[in-house]
Formats: structure tokens, C-alpha cells, sequence
């Protein structure tokens, strides 16, 4: 009985013992079953995605230099895509592609009032731009401009223009080659003159009657960055025609444009910018050409010098300019036109213009619209000195004062008005003021 007391508590420790080892060996098993389940399943989806072969050794130099290229690089596929760039062609993604620069191109049309006649409508100006990079460092770039809408053979309502149209030869930074028909490099309008890029609605008068607007020559030359911010360009380009000058407009006329243009003495013309500080912009240029290849007894010579500046100083904005200009043997070809013409056309020797804009911001920075107020002061000559027994006309001594206003809803977007407020040093002979609006945008 004792015996039995005693090893009651053992045989019930012992029975407890052997039911919790059973469970745990169970539940060990399961878990056990489970893992092997989750490594199946692991090694299913690392199955799926197999590793890329590994890449053979390179090959040494000798054998690839040895080895022919392929077709496909030698000579592209004519049915391959061709990539988009900019219009710099410097978000490239392959040196050695061929690939279309995007359209572009600018429009602006005008209402034209001069005080004591009724205002004139006029589309003036549908310009598109075409581009394409035959590679790096060769690209084709051209603008083609149709005025006023409306085109009539041998009339003055419009006309189709080719503005630009010219290769590109990038050879490094500092030294590139560029032919075709080039805009002149003098003064800030003519290569600049998107109308979102300039105040007022039409181009500023001196850079109208003293230096040519949208004044294009075929020629050849060399553009090139020379560290620092200094750039340049330098072109040899056909001259201007003497035979169609005149006392009002000066040698605006004479512009060729790429028409049976004469290249028997090629004129110089060189541009030589500073951009090297954030908001200043200031450059000078230096023309001077023989323009008597239409004349038979004299061959004048045409000379410019320019400088001009643009400074921008928080909701401020500046720019200026200055040019003067000579024609040499002006008596004579003022003769020689009269005997062809049977009328005198009084050319000036000398030819002078400047003036000075200065702009205000008046919305903050960060909005999406502008809204700028402007005045601009414009004084230019076209009879500065007259040769020898020549008088010069006071009617073509001008000066200007043009208010107005830019409002921009987009940055490519130009809503303009201005009003001019013109002058001259004839007292009996005073310029109609002028009441300008225009729209203008580019893309």
C-alpha cells in the first residue's frame, strides 16, 4: 500500500512528461513541413527569373581591329528611327546619329496707326524654322518667312523669304565653320528678332535705317566659344548693292539676300560678345564691304561699327545701342546714280544712331504671366555728314520716344502696344505719331 502511495506521483510526472514530448515532436514536424513548403515556393520564383548570361572576356584589341564592323554600323538601316534632340543638338544620346532637329517658328501680325490716317491690319510675318542633325558635328539649320500674308509676283503685298539656311561644321568649342545664307552679326535685333525676345511692336528704328533689320548675306565663316564668356563670329560675306541706296533709309535697300549676290570683294564682318557675368550680355561689331559691283565707274565702300549691351538687375531690364556708319566716295556715286537715274539721291557719307530701353517687371518672379512696362529713346541720322557739295536733309535727322507695354500670359507669348512720339530736325516737316498693337508668339 505504502509501495503504491509512493510511486503514484512518479508514474504521473512520467505520463505528463511523455504527452508534452509527443506534442512538441508534432508540432516540430509540422513546422518542419511548413519550411520545406516555403523554400519550394522560394525556389519557384527565383526560378523565374533567370540571370543574365555572364559577358565573354573582351576580346584583345588586335582581334577587334582585326575583326570587319558590322553592317549595321557602318551604314544605318534607311527604316531606323531617328532620334530627337534639341535645336543645339546637345541632349544626344549617340555621337554618330542621324537625327531631325524639331520645327519651330514665330508669327506676329500688327494693327498700324499714324496719327491722321485710318489703321491698317496686317499678318507681317509666318516664319518656320527646320533643322536636322546629319550628326555631332554637322548640322543643317534654315528659316523660312512669309510677310504680310498674301503673295502677288512682282508686287509689294508680300513675298516668300528664305532668312537663314546654313551648315553647321562643329569642329571644338573654340573654332566651328558655318556657310550658307547667314544673318549678319550687327547689333542685337537682326539674329535676335522673335517678337517675344524684343519690346515694341515693331524692331526698334535704328536698328531699322542705320543697321538693316533681318539682314542676311550668303557667305562662310568660323563661330566659336573662347572661354570666359567670350564668343565670336566671323564671316566673309556678299556685299550690299550701292546702286539702291538711298537718303531716307541709308543702305537698307542694298541688301541682297542671297539674290545674284555679288562675291567679287566679299565684305568683313566679325561680332565679338560678353556673357560672362549672370545677366549682362554686351557685344561690338565691325562690318566693312565694296558695294559698286552694280556700278560701273565707282565701287564705294560700306563700314559699321556697333556696340551694344543688355542688363537685367532683379524687375529691371536695360539695353542700348550705338552705330555709326560711312560710305566712302559718296559724291561720286551720288553722281553716278544720277546719271542713270536722272535724279539725285543725296547719300550721306556718314550715318549715325543709338538709343537707350529700359523695361520694368511688374508681376513677382514666380508668376506664370508678365506684365512690362517700357520706354525707349531712339535718335538716328541718315544725313549725318554729306560730301563735298552736298546738302544734307533735315527731315532724315529722327528722333523717337516709344512708350508702351509687353504683356505675356506664356513666356513665348508677346501681346504688345505702343505708342511713338516722333520727331525731326525739320520744322515744317514733323513725322506722324504712330499707335502701334501686335500679338507675336513662337514655339
Amino acid at each position: 500500500m505504502v509501495k503504491s502511495v509512493y510511486f503514484a506521483p512518479v508514474l504521473f510526472v512520467c505520463g505528463a512528461y511523455g504527452q508534452s514530448t509527443a506534442d512538441l515532436e508534432r508540432r516540430v514536424g509540422e513546422l518542419t513541413a511548413r519550411v520545406q513548403f516555403l523554400e519550394q515556393k522560394l525556389n519557384e520564383l527565383l526560378a523565374v527569373k533567370t540571370p543574365p548570361p555572364a559577358e565573354p572576356p573582351a576580346a584583345p584589341v588586335a582581334q577587334l581591329a582585326a575583326e570587319p564592323m558590322p553592317q549595321s554600323l557602318t551604314k544605318p538601316e534607311s527604316t531606323s528611327p531617328l532620334e530627337a534632340v534639341s535645336v543645339t543638338g546637345d541632349s544626344r544620346s549617340r555621337a554618330d546619329a542621324e537625327s531631325r532637329l524639331p520645327v519651330a517658328g514665330y508669327m506676329d501680325f500688327h494693327f498700324n496707326k499714324e496719327r491722321g490716317l485710318p489703321g491698317e491690319f496686317d499678318f507681317h510675318r509666318f516664319v518656320l524654322l527646320f533643322g536636322h542633325s546629319f550628326s555631332s558635328r554637322l548640322k543643317f539649320w534654315s528659316e523660312l518667312e512669309v510677310e504680310h500674308a498674301f503673295i502677288e509676283g512682282g508686287e509689294e503685298s508680300g513675298e516668300v523669304a528664305l532668312e537663314q539656311a546654313y551648315l553647321d561644321f562643329l569642329l571644338k568649342p573654340q573654332f566651328n565653320l558655318r556657310a550658307g545664307m547667314l544673318l549678319a552679326p550687327v547689333g542685337i535685333v537682326n539674329e535676335r528678332h522673335e517678337p517675344p525676345s524684343f519690346n515694341g511692336v515693331e524692331r526698334p528704328f535704328v536698328e531699322t535705317f542705320i543697321i538693316p533689320t533681318t539682314w542676311r548675306e550668303m557667305g562662310f565663316g568660323a563661330t566659336g566659344d573662347l572661354g570666359r564668356g567670350f564668343r565670336y563670329r566671323a564671316y566673309l560675306m556678299s556685299g550690299l548693292d550701292a546702286s539702291r541706296f538711298t537718303s531716307g533709309e541709308g543702305f537698307g535697300a542694298g541688301k541682297t539676300n542671297g539674290f545674284l549676290a555679288s562675291f567679287r570683294n566679299p565684305a568683313k564682318v566679325t561680332r565679338l560678345e560678353y556673357v560672362g557675368l549672370r545677366r549682362l550680355a554686351l557685344g561690338a561689331s565691325v562690318y566693312s564691304g565694296h558695294t559698286g559691283f552694280n556700278l560701273h565707274s565707282v565701287n564705294p565702300r560700306v563700314d559699321i561699327f556697333d556696340v551694344d549691351g543688355r542688363y537685367s538687375y532683379r524687375r529691371l531690364d536695360f539695353r542700348g545701342l550705338f552705330a555709326d556708319t560711312w560710305i566712302s566716295r559718296a559724291g561720286e556715286l551720288n553722281r553716278a546714280l544720277q546719271l542713270e537715274t536722272g535724279s539725285n539721291p543725296n547719300i550721306a557719307s556718314r550715318m549715325r544712331g543709338a538709343y537707350l530701353e529700359s523695361a520694368v517687371h511688374l508681376l513677382p518672379r514666380q508668376n506664370r504671366n508678365d506684365l512690362i512696362l517700357f520706354a525707349r529713346r531712339e535718335a538716328w541720322n541718315t544725313q549725318r555728314r554729306m560730301p563735298e557739295g552736298y546738302v544734307p536733309l533735315p527731315q532724315f535727322d529722327r528722333t523717337s520716344w516709344v512708350l508702351g507695354a509687353t504683356y505675356k500670359p506664356h513666356a513665348d507669348i508677346a501681346v504688345k502696344f505702343d505708342y511713338g512720339f516722333n520727331s525731326s530736325a525739320r520744322s515744317v516737316f514733323r513725322p506722324a505719331d504712330t499707335i502701334n498693337f501686335g500679338i507675336g508668339w513662337w514655339f
